[in-house]
């Protein structure tokens, strides 16, 4: 999945999103850069900024948007 239809699933997720307290914790992380390149690499997180992004994983992993390894290493020779 290229850059663009990855950003549209977001936008398309954050729609429908009903749970305000999962929206406040992405609002969050989007507020403080959290996703720089410097912080995802210091480990910079807060902890609330951690749960969040578990609580995003497994939402992920129960909606079916995964990829196995395989997948991801194809994906990276691309790069």
């Amino acid at each position: 999945m290229d850059l663009q239809a990855r950003k549209l699933s977001l936008i398309e997720y954050l729609i429908n999103l009903k749970d305000e307290q999962v929206f406040n914790k992405i609002e969050a992380i989007a507020k403080n850069n959290s996703f720089e390149k410097e912080d995802y690499l210091s480990g910079s997180f807060s902890e609330d900024e951690m749960i969040a992004r578990a609580e995003i994983a497994n939402e992920d992993y129960a909606a079916g948007r995964i990829m196995t390894l395989e997948q991801l290493e194809a994906e990276v020779k691309n790069w």
